[in-house]
Order: structure tokens, then sequence, then C-alpha cells
């Protein structure tokens, strides 16, 4: 993501855009991008912030809560981000497809959108997927440790 923004930022201050509308979509692109990458990273110190060993309830209580807000990411949080980005895609288009012949830009719009529907739909569910799996067998993980160590107290 953080490699996304500095190409963005790149493009943005090396290129020479006439349109407002440009702008406005590389603008939108930034935020997108900025904002997730924010939401992913307070996600992330959720988890890591805490030590299983110190304190087991407190870290599971906290694994509970990255579930619940990774749930919220891929629902609410991905589809505003998919609107964002759909947004400053759109702008960003008027002016350079402006450059392209009429069948290049079909392709490049027909291929932009499929691959955005094709990450909306199958990409997101195997990630949905594959990330739920592996935080309920980490919780699960940890409430059988949690137990033992009751057990041996």
């Amino acid at each position: 993501m953080l490699l996304s923004l500095v190409a963005l930022a790149v493009l943005w201050f090396f290129f020479e855009f006439k349109s407002w509308t440009t702008h406005a979509g590389l603008t939108l692109f930034i935020v997108a991008v900025s904002a997730s990458t924010f939401v992913l990273y307070r996600n992330h110190l959720l988890i890591s912030r805490n030590d299983f060993t110190s304190d087991p309830n407190a870290f599971l209580a906290n694994l509970k809560r990255y579930q619940l807000s990774r749930l919220s990411l891929h629902n609410k949080a991905y589809w505003l981000y998919t609107i964002t980005l759909s947004l400053g895609i759109t702008l960003y288009f008027f002016e350079v497809l402006s450059y392209f012949t009429i069948w290049t830009q079909v392709f490049i719009i027909l291929f932009t959108f499929g691959w955005m529907l094709f990450c909306s739909t199958l990409v997101r569910k195997a990630v949905i997927k594959r990330d739920k799996e592996r935080i309920s067998l980490l919780i699960e993980k940890f409430e059988r440790l949690g137990s033992q160590f009751k057990e041996n107290r």
C-alpha cells in the first residue's frame, strides 16, 4: 500500500495534468489508499501490542476484537474503499484516456472495471474465508492454551 502511495505521488508530481478531474481522481486514490493503510495498521496494532504469556485473557479479548474489526473491514470499509477508488479512477480517466485511441480506451476501461469486479467477488471471498479460518484457528488454540494454564494453577 505504501508503494502504491509513492507511485501515485510520483505520478502526480512528475506529470503535468491539465484537467481538474485528474487531480480530483488522484486525490481520491490517495485518500482511499491512505485510509485503508491506516485501518490495516490499526488492526495490526490490536494484536501486536499484547503478549499472550503475560495476560492470556486480554490477548484473547484483543484477538476477538481484531476478528470483529476484520469482519467490518471486509464488509463496510471495503465497499467504501471500492467506491472511492472507482470514483477516483473515473475522474482520472477523463483526461488520461483522451490520449488513446477509442479501442485502447475501451480495452483499458473494460480491463480496469473487470479487474475490480474480479477482486470484489472471487478474490475478496477467498481472502475473507482464509482470514476467518486463520483467526478462528488462532482463537481456538489460544483458548485451549488458556484453559491449560488455568488447569495447571
